[in-house]
């Protein structure tokens, strides 16, 4: 599926024009102190290239279970889920981008750790993931799993990071 919005970013001076409505759930609160709500504001502004409005839920593995299993029909946590409201519909081209984006609290510490980087940067990159499926982007051929990961890295290393798919 195409995304639903243009695939060239605009300049980052047009994205800081883009209204943000966000909302941060803990269900599970053991990243809550440590990924504060302005950086998550920060990493999603990074990322949005049009209005949006997003719900962002950080949950343990249980809920990140039944959840992948339910609507993915995959029995095992995952690290980031999307659910994209208009994904795949045609939408008034003045609408948010309406999404709920879900984090599991257990496999993004696990993969940080195997991966020996910090839990913010690991937190950040799988933000940056979030945003983009909710704005149309996929990876499920190579040539879009080429271009979300070119984004990604790019945006990443905007914020200061480093590029999540370079080894090294």
């Amino acid at each position: 599926m195409p995304p639903l919005l243009p695939l060239l970013r605009p300049p980052p001076a047009m994205q800081a024009k883009n209204k943000l409505t966000l909302s941060v759930q803990h269900a599970d609160k053991r990243l809550a102190d440590s990924l504060p709500r302005t950086a998550i504001r920060r990493w999603v502004q990074a990322a949005q290239f049009a209005p949006a409005e997003l719900t962002f839920r950080f949950v343990g593995e249980d809920e990140g279970r039944v959840l992948n299993r339910d609507y993915r029909g995959k029995d095992y946590a995952t690290n980031v889920l999307t659910f994209a409201y208009a994904d795949g519909e045609l939408v008034d081209e003045d609408a948010p981008v309406q999404a709920d984006i879900v984090l599991c609290v257990d496999v993004l510490l696990r993969e940080a750790a195997e991966r020996a980087i910090p839990v913010g940067q690991h937190a950040a990159h799988l933000i940056v993931h979030g945003v983009l499926h909710a704005q149309g982007y996929d990876h499920e051929d190579d040539d879009e799993a080429e271009e979300m990961e070119g984004l990604e890295s790019e945006i990443l290393q905007e914020l200061g990071f480093p590029d999540p798919y370079r080894e090294g």
